[in-house]
């Protein structure tokens, strides 16, 4: 009869708290690659724009194309510096999820190192019965065979 790891339900509700760890540390990283890349289009974006209108200045434009290209550029960079801001946060609350995940998964593995020690000493004393039941068990059918003898 095996014994049950006093400790079992801490080291399900442990496992069932690092599931969620992963999981919730999957999107942060989902989200952080997808800020990454939107500020990445932003940026490509940005730079085309900034080359036609290099390339309209060259041929020449009026002042209002020159002041509506200057506009629709500054609101490409505040959008820029928006998503980089956003960048940033993503990669702060990643990092603060990786760090949790880790502090999760920690103990995760010590109450499993303890689960496997306590099954170790489960295991021996359960072979350390059996052995003395056998011994029993031999002693008297010695016993019983050196009475027969008489």
């Amino acid at each position: 009869m095996k014994r049950q790891f006093p400790l079992q339900s801490l080291l399900d509700l442990s496992q069932v708290r690092l599931d969620e760890a992963t999981r919730l540390l999957g999107e942060l990283i989902s989200g952080q690659q997808e800020a990454a890349q939107r500020l990445e289009l932003l940026q490509q974006y940005r730079d085309e724009y900034q080359t036609r209108f290099l390339a309209a200045a060259q041929t020449g434009i009026g002042r209002d194309a020159w002041h509506n290209y200057r506009a629709f550029l500054e609101r490409l960079d505040a959008a820029v510096a928006q998503a980089k801001d956003m960048v940033a946060a993503s990669e702060r609350r990643t990092a603060a999820g990786q760090l949790e995940w880790l502090n999760k998964r920690g103990r995760v593995k010590a109450f499993d190192t303890l689960a496997q020690r306590h099954q170790s000493r489960v295991v021996h004393a359960e072979s350390k019965q059996e052995q003395k039941a056998f011994d029993e068990h031999a002693a008297r059918r010695h016993h019983e065979k050196d009475l027969a003898g008489k």
